[in-house]
């Protein structure tokens, strides 16, 4: 079925969006490397650094739904890319570990509005919701697997100051086109009366909603989005460190044509390009599958991939180029899952403020993770690291299994 006008305007613009939060996102593992080079730094004092810098992505995401209930949904997805932009522009003049900190909480609180305030648009001005949940998600992983490329590819001719101000560009020129955009924000939304629903605007109304939430099945939705997180988090912020020490990449020779590319970088960035199907078959999986029954399943698949990542590693660079594609498909698979859940078990009135706790849980409680790996690469073997994710998958598995059974 064909998208109507209203549909096509907010998926372009929403698009548009997601595709850049997770540009600056994901161009971030790739600039870690340089930086535990360039600071000389060791790599657990470096993940509490870079944690306390994407917390804000996740903390700020609670009063981005507030604001986006309250103020509207354009308005603040415009700021969010000046300010995203802006924030790489201050990262490009740092000259120590603790100025990148306080870039990347900068970038953090800029880009913690994007979430609850893009989904929220969705899933009151879209008709086709399922549909443009799945372009929404197919866009953020073109930006997923974008960021990391250009920024490996780049860094290999230019001073990584240089790169980070280049990565600017695209941001500030969708800022522009996002002031232009025309669209009815809540054109899906016919249970939602403008003249009778009012949207949390004091703390007590803001308290008062979020306890009507947490009294219902969100509570536990909450709780699966902040274990997802953890696991997300984890593996995405520390795999193309993990990749470039792997025996089979440091003994690759890529040959004097490409002297310079790192082949971790590629795999990592080959796993975001297959995730880009894994969101795509996910959103449309959730026309015809139950959130909770997809999540359990997914959650389960997850646990194995990283249980087996280890060993798989060691028989060789082919296996571990599939079981990376594997774990791309899947990690991506389970997020119109989770983002459905939202919207089938909350108000359509409060959509901002769920999402907003959503995001708090995906990506405020789950930077959890990259102090927590920081901690486990520097003081264990990589087994316990990839045991730990694991550990994650299978609770979030088994509160998916609660929902189902109880509130299906």
């Amino acid at each position: 079925m064909s998208l109507n006008a209203n549909d096509r305007a907010i998926a372009g613009f929403t698009m548009t969006g997601h595709a850049l939060v997770h540009w600056f996102e994901t161009s971030i593992p790739i600039f870690l490397v340089v930086w535990l080079a360039e600071f000389d730094v060791a790599v657990g004092l470096f993940g509490i650094i870079v944690a306390l810098g994407y917390a804000p992505f996740g903390l700020g995401a609670l009063p981005g739904g507030v604001l986006a209930d309250r103020y509207g949904t354009k308005r603040l997805i415009v700021l969010c890319l000046a300010g995203m932009s802006g924030a790489f522009l201050l990262l490009a003049l740092a000259n120590s570990i603790y100025a990148i900190g306080g870039g990347l909480v900068l970038w953090g609180v800029a880009a913690s509005v994007y979430h609850p305030a893009g989904l929220s648009l969705i899933s009151t001005g879209v008709s086709e919701r399922g549909t443009v949940f799945a372009y929404h998600g197919i866009a953020g992983n073109i930006g997923i697997a974008l960021g990391p490329f250009v920024a490996a590819t780049l860094l290999i001719f230019y001073d990584w100051e240089l790169v980070a101000a280049g990565l600017a560009i695209p941001g500030l020129l969708a800022a522009a086109y996002g002031l232009s955009a025309d669209f009815d924000p809540i054109a899906a939304a016919d249970e939602l009366d403008e003249e009778t629903e009012e949207t949390p605007s004091s703390l007590a109304d803001i308290l008062a909603s979020s306890r009507a939430l947490f009294a219902s099945a969100f509570a536990v939705v909450f709780l699966i989005v902040s274990f997802e997180g953890l696991f997300y988090r984890g593996m995405l912020t520390y795999l193309p460190e993990i990749l470039q020490d792997l025996p089979v990449l440091v003994d690759f020779d890529p040959g004097p044509a490409l002297e310079g590319i790192e082949p971790g970088d590629y795999i990592y960035v080959g796993l975001l390009v297959v995730g880009m199907g894994g969101q795509y078959a996910g959103g449309k999986a959730t026309d015809s599958v139950r959130p909770e029954r997809g999540i359990v399943g997914i959650f389960a698949v997850l646990a194995v991939l990283a249980l087996v990542f280890v060993p798989v590693s060691e028989l060789g660079l082919g296996p571990l180029v599939v079981l990376c594609g594997v774990i791309g498909f899947f990690l991506f698979a389970i997020q119109p899952f989770y983002q459905e859940a939202v919207a089938v078990y909350t108000p359509p009135d409060g959509r901002g403020l769920s999402y907003g706790y959503t995001y708090l849980g995906e990506f405020g409680f789950g930077s959890a993770s990259i102090a927590v790996g920081g901690f486990l690469l520097g003081s264990f073997e990589l087994a316990v690291f990839f045991s730990v994710l694991s550990a994650f998958a299978l609770v979030g598995a088994g509160l998916a299994a609660v929902l189902w059974a109880r509130y299906r």
